[in-house]
């Protein structure tokens, strides 16, 4: 692959150097410790440098231009070149695309540095920053300074002690990705491994795209809700569906006839090796023991647990990565790696089954209610205050919804949209959304599938899993939704706080402003 990043982007004032507040003098220019040497890894390291910053002084007339470059001459002078710098001369009230938390100053970046927002990442040091990044499509790493609010530091993607400490996680990152032994030949028939739901077999796509790219042919077992998901990822040549009751969410006892018959099916596919993913809280183990006894040669998993003789490649990832990076650098410790023509995102087949659906003329924003897991849906009453908030702005609202959520979108609806719940597959809500101008959605499997088909979203994200792991992976998107809530980090499958106060307090408005800023008219 060409690279899980191709540029760096950089908050200047309490990222780069110590904050001076409308700075117009050189000599009041002091790096923050350690940024030379660290900027100097990320030049070895190939990539390209970028400076993005509000500068409102210029509109407030507290310094000039003439002023505002000699301060950046002196930053180049003691921290070294950068290859481009992204400014606005904005005030917060003159309504520009290009003042942060706006994406736009990150658009510039990119295209002067000649690259995909998608494959840059920026560094900041407060909420602005972060949002930005997100709404632009690129990813966030901040570093938090003393004036960093608390509650910026739980929404942000991802969190460092200082900029040498971001450096190292971007470096780490990026060589994670990278078969350390590339193979010389293919592999023959490799068995790759995702057993949850659709969401979670969307974000394992990249990975198992890298396995395809080293293999003649792949095998995916997958379960009953995942099979639809699975049936829309490139690079699969067979579908293999099973329950697995050490990962299924509400399983049946253990049957040991069941075991025995998914052994021998196994061992029908005659692999040559296994691929297992799983999610950061599964274990690859108890599958990996049926492979082996399957006559498996060779199997590659993540697993914290001792798996003594169970596996060949024991992988180990930190918390927090996003789950499309951890399947990639599975994939890669297995030996496989994407092709350099392949960007590291989610994608579907483009030669997906299905009868074609009845699609509305392109231009509507879809708001999708329900979620797999209940403490991640936004409560029925406030979605349909969110789909009356937009109808008044002028959107056309399209409701969709699973088979069993009739009642949810006919609810929703009524307050301004269309219901669709009940009219699509998966592979018709992917046409859909892929004609939406944007989705509004909790933290599931329809939020992946818009970034398979690159149309940004709305998260309405409960924290009971990390927003940097399972938020919607490379595309433009804005997060709302308390990020401090108690429920945080608790995997919790139905709220444990009464009132679900970490979505019931997302304001409408809010809503429509998102929409506005991923999506301008």
């Amino acid at each position: 692959m060409a690279g899980l990043y191709e540029a760096v982007l950089l908050d200047r004032d309490g990222t780069l150097v110590e904050d001076v507040p409308y700075n117009g003098d050189p000599e009041k220019v002091r790096p923050v410790p350690g940024a030379r040497e660290a900027l100097d890894r990320l030049r070895a390291a190939g990539l390209r440098l970028a400076v993005v910053t509000n500068q409102s002084g210029l509109a407030r007339g507290l310094f000039t231009a003439a002023q505002m470059h000699a301060v950046h001459a002196r930053i180049e002078e003691l921290l070294g070149p950068f290859d481009h710098w992204a400014i606005c001369p904005h005030a917060d009230g003159d309504g520009c695309a290009c003042r942060k938390p706006a994406p736009g100053l990150v658009h510039e970046a990119a295209g002067a540095l000649g690259t995909a927002v998608t494959r840059c990442v920026l560094i900041g040091d407060i909420g602005r920053d972060m949002a930005a990044a997100l709404a632009a499509g690129a990813a966030g790493l901040m570093v938090p300074t003393p004036v960093t609010r608390p509650e910026e530091v739980a929404a942000a993607p991802a969190v460092a002690r200082d900029l040498p400490g971001a450096v190292d996680e971007i470096l780490r990152r990026t060589r994670a990705v990278r078969p350390a032994t590339p193979r010389d030949v293919p592999a023959g028939t490799v068995l790759v491994v995702r057993s949850d739901s659709a969401g979670d077999v969307l974000v394992t796509g990249p990975g198992i795209r890298a396995v395809a790219a080293g293999a003649r042919r792949v095998v995916l077992l997958c379960g009953p809700r995942g099979r639809a998901a699975a049936d829309l990822l490139p690079g699969v040549d067979e579908i293999i569906e099973w329950r697995l009751p050490w990962i299924d969410g509400s399983p049946e006892p253990v049957d040991p006839d069941d075991m025995r018959a998914l052994t021998d099916r196994l061992a029908a596919v005659a692999a040559d090796e296994a691929v297992v993913f799983t999610s950061f809280h599964q274990s690859p183990l108890p599958l990996a023991l049926l492979l082996r006894l399957a006559g498996v040669p060779r199997i590659s998993a993540i697993s914290d647990d001792y798996p003594g003789a169970l596996l060949d490649v024991r992988h180990r990832v930190p918390v927090g990565v996003p789950e499309p990076e951890r399947a990639l650098s599975l994939a890669a410790a297995a030996g496989f790696a994407l092709p350099d023509h392949d960007e590291p995102r989610l994608r579907l087949r483009a030669d997906r089954d299905g009868p074609e659906p009845d699609l509305p003329a392109p231009g509507y924003v879809v708001v999708h209610p329900g979620a797999s897991v209940p403490a991640r849906a936004c409560p029925p009453r406030r979605c349909a205050e969110i789909v009356a908030a937009l109808t008044a702005d002028g959107h056309r609202v399209l409701v969709t919804g699973g088979p069993d959520e009739r009642e949810l979108t006919a609810r929703v609806a009524a307050a301004g949209g269309v219901d669709l719940g009940r009219a699509t597959d998966l592979a018709g809500l992917a046409r859909l959304l892929a004609g939406a101008r944007c989705l509004v959605v909790g933290n599931t499997g329809p939020a992946h599938l818009a970034a398979a088909v690159g149309t940004p979203v709305v998260s309405l994200f409960a924290p009971t899993v990390p927003f940097g792991q399972w938020g919607p992976y490379r595309v433009p998107t804005v997060r709302l939704g308390d990020a401090a809530a108690a429920c945080r980090d608790t995997r919790a499958t139905a709220c444990p706080v009464p009132g679900h106060p970490c979505l019931d307090g997302v304001d409408p408005a809010r809503v429509v402003a998102a929409v506005r800023t991923l999506v301008p008219r």
